[in-house]
């Protein structure tokens, strides 16, 4: 029987066909029998075995599986505290150029300040490491975004902005890098929506999503930056703890949860790039349904002037 399977190329589970073997040994491989192998995926079956195996594993021996496991694989990260874990814990892991995870930064034009320094002190301390820095398409500054979007933009649609800064720039990444699997920085202690996390998750993308130090605590994570001297950002020192976008991130207050300071006082607990993709896409197609409808509309008012003229 064929095995049913989640890729990591295709929007649904798929009837993989059987491979075809090499003649002369009779197996499969990455060499005789390239266009007979199906790209990465996973049973479901071995899916939650996975989860089972690595949830009792410390975030090294996790990279470690990634790396010598899935091809294609990078870290997309803002550079907030568990990004920077994990980009520091690979740094220390001495890969081999070929299998060094490069990073994908999202810029969405409305980062702090500081957080665009500490991109840049990032790159002095981890110079080995390529950052892939996607902004929103044809655009490269705050201004010319409002110029394009209209002013304030996450107040007026955001969706819109979720899609046009956030999700579009990271698919546009993952396309053109050919990015199988990512690295995230998502922790069950977060809260929300992400306190059931596995460390492995496949999207409906066929994305495969590693959360490596689900398991961890804000202060485990603090700890480790301290004690490794990891370069961080320095609104930090400020009451908050995690950074976004500067119009939708404020200081923490004492005892509230670590992403209280996100989207505060709305309902909004995700940027757009966890969310599912079908939500985006059935926004895009009413988006372009509204505009349809403007311009019959249109059409309509200007044939009624017609006619009454």
């Amino acid at each position: 029987m064929p095995a049913v399977a989640f890729s990591a190329k295709h929007l649904e589970m798929e009837i993989l066909p059987p491979m075809h073997r090499d003649d002369e040994s009779g197996y499969a491989s990455g060499s005789s029998s390239e266009t007979s192998i199906p790209d990465v995926f996973f049973t479901k079956p071995h899916l939650r075995f996975l989860n089972r195996q690595l949830q009792n594993l410390e975030p090294q021996d996790i990279l470690r599986w990634c790396i010598t496991t899935l091809p294609g694989l990078f870290q997309t990260t803002a550079f907030g505290l568990t990004g920077l874990v994990t980009l520091d814990l690979l740094s220390k892991m001495k890969i081999p150029r070929p299998q060094q995870v490069d990073v994908i930064f999202l810029d969405t034009l409305h980062h702090f300040s500081e957080t665009l320094a500490l991109v840049d002190r990032v790159r002095d301390r981890y110079s080995l490491v390529n950052i892939h820095v996607y902004k929103p398409a044809g655009i490269s500054s705050s201004e010319q975004f409002a110029q394009q979007y209209g002013e304030k933009l996450w107040e007026t649609n955001d969706q819109l902005y979720d899609w046009a800064a956030k999700v579009e720039p990271a698919q546009r990444a993952y396309r053109e890098l050919q990015v199988n699997a990512i690295l995230t920085g998502r922790r069950r202690s977060q809260g929300g929506k992400r306190g059931d996390l596995d460390i492995v998750e496949i999207d409906e993308a066929g994305l495969i999503k590693i959360n490596p130090l689900a398991n961890w605590s804000f202060q485990q994570v603090q700890d480790y930056i301290r004690a490794n001297n990891v370069p961080y950002n320095s609104l930090l020192d400020q009451s908050y703890r995690s950074v976004g976008d500067w119009h939708s991130t404020q200081p923490v207050q004492t005892g509230e949860d670590e992403r209280a300071g996100r989207w505060k006082g709305q309902p909004k607990t995700e940027c757009g790039i966890h969310n599912p993709r079908s939500k985006f896409a059935q926004f895009l197609r009413q988006q372009e349904l509204r505009k349809q409808e403007e311009a019959l509309e249109e059409a309509l008012r200007s044939e009624v002037k017609i006619e009454s003229s």
